[in-house]
C-alpha cells in the first residue's frame, strides 16, 4: 500500500512483512507526527462532543442523544472514508482487511470496554447506595427499547454480510434504510423533561447561560471546527499510525482496530463517565453508546461501499477473506450478545464483566479469534435459553410493541 508515494506498507493478515529501509525510516519520519494528529483528533472530538452536548438542551433528549452519538463518531467515518478511499485505489486483500479493522475495533470497544465502563462507573459513584449487599443493575426505560431494537435488527444483517463475505451499494441502501427507519421512530417518540443546564459538564454550561445570538453562534462554531480539524487530521493521523506500527513493529492491523476507535471515541467516553456518575443518567448514558453502535452498524458500514466505488471509479463489490468474515462475525456476534443481555431492561454487574473480559481476551490474545468467537456464539445460546425459559425475561420486544403502538398511529 502507497501512501503519497513515499513508503510502502506490506501486509498479511494482522501482521506486517519485509518493508524497505527507506521504507521504515520514512515510516520513523511520519510516527513523530503523531505527536499532533493525536491529540489533534482528541481536541477536535472534543470540540464537537461541547457542541453536540449542548445542542441536547435545544432539541427533545432521544433525538438529541441520537444526533450526539452520530456527531461523536465523525472520527470514526473520517478515518474509514481515507481507508476506504485508499483501498479503491489499490484494491488489495490487505488494504481492504484494513476497513474491516477500523469498524469492527470501534464497534467492539463500544460494547466490550464502553459498556461495562458506564455500569461500574455508575457502581463506583454510588457505592453508599449499593452497600446494602445488593449491587444494584442499571434499569432501562419503556422507550429505551427503541435503541435496543435499533442495535439488534442491524447486527443480525452484519452476521449476514459476514456469511456472504462481501459487501455492496445494495448492502449500503438497507442499511441506510433500518437507520432511516430507526431515526423516524426516535423523531416520533414525545420528547422528556429536559435535562437542568446547571448539571451540564463545564464548557457546554457557558454555552448554553449565553445570549441565545452567541448560544447558538458558539453551538455551531463547535460543529464547524471540530469538524473541519477531523476531516484534516484524518489522513496524517492515519498515516502517523501506520508509521508508528511499523517503528514499533506492532501490527498496522492491531493498531487501526483498537488505538484509532479509542482515540477517537475517547470523548465520547468522557461523556458518558460524566453522566453515569448519576444513578438516574446511567441508562441514558448507555443508550449513547448503544446509539453510536447503530450508527456504526448501519452509516459507517454502508459508507465503505460507496466511498470505495467512488474511488475505484466503478460500481464493485467489495470481496472478504476468512479472517475479516471473522473479525465481522465476532463483531455482530458481540452486539447481539449485548443485545440479549439487556433483552430483560436490565444491565447487571455480572453481565458487564462477562463483556469486559471478552473484549479484553480478544485485545490480549488476537491470535485466539476463533476461540473467543465460540465463547460469543455459547454465550448467546445461554442467553437465548434463559430468556425463552424464564418468564417475563425478554421484554423489550413487548415494551418495544407498545412504543410503536403508541407512537406510529
Amino acid at each position: 500500500m502507497k501512501i503519497k508515494g513515499k513508503f510502502n506498507i506490506s501486509l498479511r493478515g494482522a501482521g506486517i512483512t519485509g518493508a524497505a529501509e527507506l521504507s521504515k525510516e520514512v515510516a520513523k519520519a511520519k510516527a513523530y507526527s503523531a505527536f499532533w494528529t493525536f491529540p489533534g483528533i482528541l481536541l477536535s472530538s472534543v470540540v464537537i462532543a461541547w457542541g453536540a452536548e449542548s445542542a441536547q438542551f435545544l432539541v427533545s433528549q432521544g433525538m438529541a442523544l441520537t444526533l450526539l452519538a452520530l456527531i461523536q463518531t465523525l472520527p470514526e467515518f473520517a478515518i474509514e472514508g481515507v481507508i476506504a478511499f485508499r483501498a479503491g485505489q489499490v484494491p488489495t486483500m490487505e488494504n481492504i482487511g484494513l476497513m474491516t479493522a477500523n469498524f469492527t475495533g470501534a464497534l467492539r470497544l463500544l460494547v466490550g470496554l464502553g459498556w461495562p465502563l458506564i455500569y461500574f462507573v455508575s457502581f463506583i459513584f454510588n457505592f453508599r447506595k449499593h452497600s446494602r449487599g445488593v449491587v444494584a443493575p442499571i434499569l432501562l426505560e419503556k422507550h429505551q427499547s427503541v435503541e435496543l431494537i435499533g442495535l439488534f435488527v442491524p447486527a443480525l444483517y452484519a452476521v449476514y454480510i459476514a456469511a456472504k463475505g462481501s459487501l455492496h451499494l445494495l448492502d449500503t441502501a438497507i442499511l441506510f434504510i433500518l437507520y432511516g427507519i430507526y431515526v423516524m421512530l426516535l423523531l416520533r417518540i414525545p420528547p422528556e423533561e429536559e435535562e437542568k443546564i446547571n448539571e451540564a459538564e463545564p464548557m457546554p454550561r457557558f454555552i448554553l447561560t449565553r445570549e441565545r445570538w452567541l448560544r447558538n453562534t458558539l453551538v455551531w462554531s463547535c460543529f464547524v471546527i471540530g469538524g473541519a480539524g477531523i476531516i484534516i487530521i484524518a489522513e496524517p493521523f492515519l498515516d502517523s499510525m501506520m508509521g508508528l506500527s511499523i517503528t514499533l513493529g506492532v501490527s498496522t492491523f492491531v493498531f487501526i482496530q483498537w488505538v484509532a476507535p479509542f482515540l477517537s471515541e475517547f470523548p465520547e467516553k468522557i461523556s458518558a463517565i460524566y453522566w453515569a456518575k448519576t444513578v438516574s443518567k446511567s441508562s441514558m448514558s448507555l443508550m449513547n453508546m448503544i446509539s453510536s453502535g447503530i450508527a456504526e452498524l448501519t452509516l459507517l458500514i454502508g459508507m465503505i461501499p460507496i466511498v470505495y466505488c467512488i474511488s475505484r471509479g466503478g460500481l464493485y463489490t467489495i470481496q472478504f477473506d476468512t479472517s475479516h468474515r471473522v473479525e465481522i462475525l465476532m463483531t455482530a456476534l458481540q452486539a447481539i450478545l449485548g443485545f440479549l443481555v439487556l433483552a430483560n431492561m436490565r444491565f447487571e454487574w455480572y453481565e458487564a464483566a462477562a463483556l469486559f473480559i471478552l473484549w479484553l481476551a480478544q485485545f490480549i490474545y488476537p491470535h485466539l479469534r476463533e476461540e473467543i468467537l465460540l465463547f460469543y456464539g455459547l454465550y448467546i445460546l445461554v442467553e437465548l435459553i434463559l430468556n425463552l425459559t424464564l418468564k417475563n425475561r425478554i421484554k423489550v420486544f413487548g415494551h418495544f410493541r407498545e412504543v410503536w403502538n403508541k407512537n406510529m398511529h
